[in-house]
């Protein structure tokens, strides 16, 4: 087992971990007990009662934050025809077709996110096997399948964030930077937590939203109080 660090041990101390705190609170405790040197990122992490091995309670999908992520995102974009310039003039990182496919082929990967027009699906195939287990595989429930790459592109830029149900059925999803405000971190917190409870399953039986918790990237859980989580 890992050793804690003094740093992280000392950041614990300020958390009560048999305590649920307010939603503000919660957020500006994550803030105090940061102690690495970069801005690290915050991340709600939600553990749902369902059961992802029931296709019909795997939960995906993707939403716009109001305040960004914080993060710049490197967006590939393949297509053809006129919207490879469509996809430029939209800030897109890379833009290209066949040989953007060819290039990951040959192991290049410095993107983080890559949408695709529908007439490419069929070529990224020969990539599956390397987008796929990255979660990179554009995706039409994710919004980067589309014949609107512009929009995409906008999108993502700026800060859309995908999630989706682990094995254990939890979600991790990050809702910004240490550094944000916390007004900023409430408004995103509220939009994921809209959208993670609309899309309940409907075979999803017994509490749904088990516990809720905000941490930054090497700090401690705090939990939430998910009554008040359900009635934002």
């Amino acid at each position: 087992m890992k050793k804690k660090s003094k740093k992280h041990l000392s950041a614990c101390k300020k958390v009560d971990s048999n305590k649920k705190f307010t939603i503000n609170d919660a957020l500006k405790l994550a803030q105090e007990s940061s102690y690495a040197k970069f801005d690290e990122t915050v991340d709600l992490a939600f553990r749902l009662g369902v059961d992802p091995r029931h296709a019909d309670q795997m939960i995906r999908g993707a939403v716009a934050l109001p305040a960004g992520t914080g993060k710049k995102v490197r967006i590939l974009v393949i297509t053809s025809g006129e919207k490879i310039k469509q996809a430029e003039d939209a800030g897109a990182d890379f833009v290209g077709g066949d040989d953007m496919i060819q290039k990951i082929q040959g192991g290049w990967l410095e993107f983080d996110r890559v949408i695709a027009s529908p007439d490419m699906m069929g070529k990224l195939g020969r990539i599956g096997r390397v987008l796929g287990p990255r979660g990179l595989m554009p995706n039409p429930k994710l919004g980067t399948v589309t014949v609107d790459v512009v929009k995409a592109v906008k999108e993502q830029k700026s800060g859309k964030v995908e999630y989706r149900t682990e094995k254990t059925g939890i979600i991790h999803v990050p809702i910004g930077k240490k550094s944000f405000d916390v007004t900023k971190l409430r408004e995103n917190f509220e939009v994921i937590v809209h959208a993670i409870v609309k899309a309940k399953p409907a075979s999803a039986k017994g509490t749904y939203l088990k516990s809720l918790t905000v941490s930054t990237t090497m700090g401690p859980g705090i939990k939430i109080d998910t009554m008040e989580a359900l009635n934002i």
